[in-house]
């Protein structure tokens, strides 16, 4: 739902990026260098399909080679444009900056509307697609990584992947090419819940802070908190389940396609998703009470709203009327430039989509940096760490029988201390440290600066500031 005089998303983008430079001492030049998206690849390709041939547009945008390889998803709607792309891909470049994984930023596309066409279909597809940008390194390891978006998942990794390998046999890094791929296709443990579980330890962190609690006028941890997702895809999906199952939040709003669930008492996040399998939507679900216009419940009250689906859903015509005091924006550029201004105006805190969303590139550089290895995670220490461990619990019960003290350790806790770190508990850790340093990172600046406001603009200077650095350190 447009709304008038509201910028394009990646004038959006190119706003919150000034608001931000204003705010930093960078030449005009190198400001100009690190904002323009240096080049974008547009591809019409045709491919046989139901007795004709069929022509599909897809893009490949790369915003900042300030590090090589770029990284950014590639994404299947109907609605993918070059304007969209190259808005995801300066995203992009900011957000691997801000958590500091060693990517340049870029974003890819395909107009196609993946539900319309059987699976063998959609593989000659990605395949065709997959062949036009790997001829020219917009697909390779050491260039240009995609990774899953809307629309896309492990399946079409796999496909990517395999058209790679057969495309250049002797590189002995072809599963590198793309992340997301199944575990049993050189991906990672952990992979597919990566962005929800980074939005679940965004909010941890978050509430590890009195003062940052205190600016979204909120208390105490997630426990209770009043949580409402819009889009239970991937990405709402996970961080709904993980903070209701995990943290004690209660989910008492969903908002899908086809209208919204609302429950007080909290909704049950894997029930309803197992519905919208069966269903094809939340219409029905029984137990809660259904709004058939769905954007509504964004306006309801609650305690933490999470945007996790498409951009621009909270803009000029609904922003003053949000009343969730705290904003996790999980998805890419929920909040349009102008509905930021209002939001900001009237005290609300947003914990920014370069922030919030970032678990899920974080995890493929895991990925990439396994298949770069050729060794899972774990695998050359876990059981050294279980040695150590039982070693330790030993020689207490030892002491403990020599000299009579009757100590005995609880079986949980021995369950728990003897059992290694495997891939995912890795995958995990890792994540959880990448963003609690990243947020670190952007509260200094956010408390320090008397003209720094928000957090956003503090994720943007900090992200900003870095790949000027590199830049710099290029000799740019």
């Amino acid at each position: 739902m447009a709304v008038q005089n509201e910028p394009s998303f990646r004038a959006s983008v190119d706003l919150m990026f000034e608001r931000a430079v204003r705010l930093m001492d960078l030449s005009p030049g190198l400001e100009q260098k690190i904002r323009v998206c240096n080049s974008t690849y547009t591809v019409r390709f045709g491919v046989r399909l139901r007795g004709k041939i069929e022509t599909f547009t897809g893009y490949r945008s790369v915003h900042s080679e300030h590090m090589e390889p770029v990284k950014g998803g590639i994404r299947y709607a109907t609605n993918v444009n070059q304007d969209e792309v190259e808005a995801l891909a300066a995203l992009m470049t900011y957000k691997c900056a801000l958590v500091e994984t060693p990517f340049g930023g870029s974003k890819g596309g395909l107009c196609i509307d993946p539900r319309a066409w059987e699976e063998h279909e959609l593989e000659l597809i990605t395949r065709r697609f997959a062949y036009e940008l790997i001829k020219r390194d917009l697909i390779h390891p050491a260039q240009n990584v995609p990774a899953p978006d809307m629309g896309t998942g492990e399946r079409e990794m796999a496909w990517i992947a395999d058209q790679y390998a057969r495309m250049n046999t002797t590189d002995i890094n072809a599963k590198a090419c793309v992340t997301g791929k199944p575990p049993h296709a050189g991906g990672i443990q952990g992979r597919v819940e990566a962005t929800g579980r980074g939005v679940q330890y965004a909010l941890r962190e978050f509430f590890r802070h009195k003062e940052d609690k205190a600016q979204a006028g909120l208390s105490g941890d997630l426990d209770g908190k009043r949580i409402i997702v819009q889009g239970l895809g991937n990405v709402g999906y996970h961080a709904a389940k993980f903070l209701s199952e995990e943290d004690g939040a209660k989910i008492t709003g969903i908002i899908e396609r086809d209208g919204a669930l609302v429950s007080d008492a909290g909704l049950p996040v894997e029930e309803i998703k197992q519905w919208i399998a069966v269903h094809g939507g939340v219409k029905g679900f029984p137990g809660a009470d259904y709004v058939a216009e769905g954007a509504t419940v964004l306006e309801a009250e609650c305690d933490i709203l999470i945007p996790a689906a498409m951009e621009g859903v909270i803009n000029l015509g609904n922003a003053d009327r949000i009343r969730a005091p705290l904003i996790a924006e999980a998805a890419n550029g929920p909040i349009t430039y102008g509905a930021d201004e209002i939001l900001r105006k009237k005290g609300k805190v947003i914990i920014p989509d370069m922030y919030a969303n970032a678990g899920g590139v974080t995890v493929s550089y895991f990925e990439w940096v396994k298949n770069l290895s050729h060794i899972r995670f774990g695998r050359m220490q876990r059981r050294a760490e279980e040695a150590r461990s039982r070693l330790l619990v030993e020689e207490l019960e030892r002491l403990s029988s020599d000299k009579g003290l009757g100590w005995t350790l609880a079986d949980d806790f021995k369950e728990r201390f003897l059992t290694g770190s495997d891939e995912l508990a890795l995958v995990r850790s890792g994540l959880d440290d990448t963003m609690r340093t990243a947020y670190q990172s952007m509260r200094e600046v956010w408390h320090s600066r008397n003209d720094v406001e928000d957090l956003r603009v503090a994720a943007y200077i900090v992200a900003i500031d870095r790949v000027a650095k590199t830049y710099r350190s290029k000799g740019l």
